[in-house]
């Protein structure tokens, strides 16, 4: 009986596992979209600011007087560090393959673009070497993880020759 659990426990993990290399590819296709919009955004603020002979710093610190100037410079300060982020993010995760993306998660931190990934994400038979790789270790990942749990519920055998 444990053995049929642990069993599909481990083919549960790698089917899980086994969609990530896909699920990462479209959100490093998304996230370059949104870094596409916020640099956008980013130059047509910059350009605004030098046509006024400020740089962005100076012109955001000039949106104070009124509520309204003060929630849209903490919109756009905001929106400037998500797209610092998404830089950051996106260019590691570009150079990284998508075995190498299991290693980072925590650059899959774009709150909106994960939500909008997993939002439209299938999963499907994975056919590349990546997604059989990752089912592989999901599978190993998932049978490790029911033995550990097990662990404090095994009965102690008896040595060989103790009868």
């Amino acid at each position: 009986m444990t053995g049929l659990l642990r069993m599909l426990v481990a083919i549960v993990f790698a089917a899980a596992f086994s969609q990530f290399p896909a699920f990462s590819d479209q959100y490093v296709q998304r996230l370059g979209g949104q870094l596409d919009a916020l640099s956008l955004m980013a130059q047509e603020f910059d350009a605004s600011a030098a046509r006024a002979g400020l740089s962005r710093d100076a012109a955001l610190a000039d949106l104070t007087g009124s509520d309204f100037r003060a929630a849209h410079q903490a919109d756009l300060r905001a929106q400037f560090a998500r797209l610092d982020r998404a830089r950051a993010d996106y260019q590691t995760l570009r150079l990284a393959g998508p075995l190498e993306r299991m290693l980072l998660p925590h650059r899959l931190r774009d709150a909106e673009t994960l939500a909008a990934t997993w939002g439209d994400f299938r999963p499907a038979i994975p056919v590349t070497v990546a997604g059989l790789v990752a089912a592989a270790f999901g599978f190993v990942l998932g049978w490790a993880v029911l033995m550990l749990l097990a662990l404090p519920f095994r009965q102690p055998r008896e040595p060989l020759g103790w009868r």
